[in-house]
């Protein structure tokens, strides 16, 4: 089947975008799709089976879309376009609203690059508490940081709190030399990573010293009351039950909270249950308190994280099921003796 999309109405930037650099984008969904491309004069030919033409005559529709908003096509963009499209999700970027959330310290624009993480940043407008829960890279902590500066500069909130939990991943650091910031401060880096990206480095010590940025560990967090802050809790799936009903027990008035964590990166002991998933089940339904769940299609980051991402839910997966069956058999000698 041949498919033609006339490109008379579009401009040589467009198509180019759309194309990419030396047609890369386009070799690309021909390899993915078994199709042919062809860019004419006035028109894209397609030629395939008659579903994959079809699919990638609706692929490069809606790149053509994002191209015309000014947006960069990159590897991100046209694999998520690229599967939503062949799993008939209908969820395609150009379906995100153009809000932007905020800019970092160099002008460049901080908003949701797919759908999970445009009702991830809805979801933190409308309800008091919100965990985002998924795997790694699907921007769950930069957005929610990039929510507590918006918020912050717009004096909706008085500060911004950030805290994880300062437990080892997997590995034994023994003694670190320093005084106690220098020895827990290795944890909270990611948190200062995006701090610095969004505010600056100079407008974050600045507001850091007046106190109205706190980053610090959990452990810090007991006996305290936070009225009209912003407070995020990081990686949660390394809180125990009781350091969890902890943290959510010390909101006060004016204040939101965001819990990000992915339940498969569990640096917990053996053993021991994950608070991340006791509240799940606890406060799932509560109506000011919201769950959005990410999965490997928001994964923003390289292609490849996205395809390591995959990989290991489809491990665990097997697994999981393995397991099952091997407590079935189990089972049934037991009750056969």
């Amino acid at each position: 089947m041949t498919k033609a999309l006339s490109i008379k109405e579009y401009g040589n930037p467009v198509i180019q975008e759309v194309a990419g650099t030396f047609d890369k984008n386009i070799k690309y969904i021909e390899k993915r799709l078994g199709l042919d491309i062809a860019i004419r004069a006035d028109n894209i030919l397609i030629e395939g089976s008659e579903v994959h033409a079809e699919e990638g005559a609706a692929l490069i529709k809606e790149l053509i879309a994002l191209a015309e908003k000014g947006e960069t096509i990159d590897d991100q963009k046209l694999n998520y376009t690229m599967d939503s499209i062949k799993d008939a999700s209908g969820e395609f970027i150009t379906s995100v609203d153009d809000d932007v959330i905020c800019h970092t310290v160099s002008g460049k624009p901080v908003k949701p690059k797919t759908v999970g993480q445009k009702k991830y940043a809805d979801s933190i407008d409308k309800k008091m508490i919100v965990f985002g829960i998924g795997p790694a890279g699907t921007g769950k902590t930069y957005i929610a940081i990039a929510k507590a500066v918006t918020a912050f500069k717009r004096e909706e909130i008085s500060r911004i709190i950030l805290t994880r939990p300062a437990i080892e991943a997997g590995e034994k650091l023994g003694f670190l030399p320093g005084d106690l910031q220098s020895k827990i401060d290795p944890y909270l880096r990611p948190l200062y990573d995006a701090l610095y990206s969004i505010m600056g480095a100079e407008s974050f010590q600045k507001n850091m010293e007046k106190g109205l940025i706190e980053v610090a560990p959990l452990a810090y967090m007991r006996g305290r009351t936070l009225d009209n802050a912003f407070i995020i809790l990081d990686e949660a799936q390394n809180t125990t039950p009781a350091q969890m009903k902890m943290f959510l027990t010390r909101i006060g008035f004016g204040s939101k909270v965001v819990v990000t964590g992915d339940k498969t990166q569990k640096d917990l002991a053996e053993g021991t249950v994950s608070g991340l998933d006791v509240a799940e089940r606890v406060l799932g339904k509560i109506d000011d308190i919201g769950f959005i769940y990410l999965t490997a299609k928001d994964v923003v980051r390289h292609p490849l994280v996205q395809k390591i991402v995959k990989a290991y839910e489809e491990y665990e997966v097997r697994q999981s099921t393995g397991r099952e069956k091997r407590k079935g058999r189990t089972g049934n000698s037991r009750s056969r003796k």
